[in-house]
């Protein structure tokens, strides 16, 4: 099993996608990329540690593979605006990859260098970083499965639903559940 961590907005809306694919074993909500150690959800919010929401994906890369993810996670997110996705504003919403190994990040240098290519980017700038991965702090437990456990909240149902639906009707042949 190999790890990989992405940010890409809010961490409730990363999680049920990935964890609906097959391959995947675990998918942690969680914080990265940040100066303090095991930090918590509000000062994080609050940009004082310089963390973003990530989730940390456990993979067997037999059965899928890091290039099959980073395609799911461009196509949930948009990674043409700096330090926002939606109505979610700062430096903890930052579209990143934080690659474990010289392969992820060479695979992930190739196919952020391909998408403008694809239509749906065309003419924009990506500003997804990629930045080596130094930490992951597991989010408090309320955060974990947040989707699942509050289906009738109100961000659950204007946001992650139909990007969750979106997500299954694209990668209808992926998903392992």
């Amino acid at each position: 099993m190999e790890h990989a961590t992405f940010g890409g907005g809010c961490f409730w809306c990363l999680e049920p996608v990935f964890d609906g694919l097959r391959g995947v074993g675990q998918v942690t909500p969680g914080y990265a990329g940040g100066e303090v150690e095991h930090p918590s959800y509000e000062e994080v919010c609050g940009d004082r540690t310089g963390h973003a929401e990530v989730v940390d994906v456990v993979f067997d890369p037999e059965e899928i593979s890091y290039e099959d993810l980073l395609e799911v996670f461009f196509a949930v997110h948009d990674p043409t605006t700096l330090n926002r996705q939606g109505a979610d504003v700062g430096r903890q919403y930052r579209s990143v990859l934080f690659v474990r190994t010289q392969k992820q990040e060479e695979v992930a240098r190739a196919f952020i260098a391909a998408l403008p290519r694809d239509r749906a980017w065309q003419g924009q700038q990506i500003v997804t970083a990629i930045e080596p991965f130094t930490n992951f702090y597991p989010s408090e437990d309320y955060h974990r499965d947040y989707f699942r456990r509050n289906p009738g909240q109100g961000y659950c149902q204007v946001v992650i639903a139909p990007k969750l639906a979106k997500f299954q009707k694209r990668f209808s042949g992926r998903l392992g559940i």
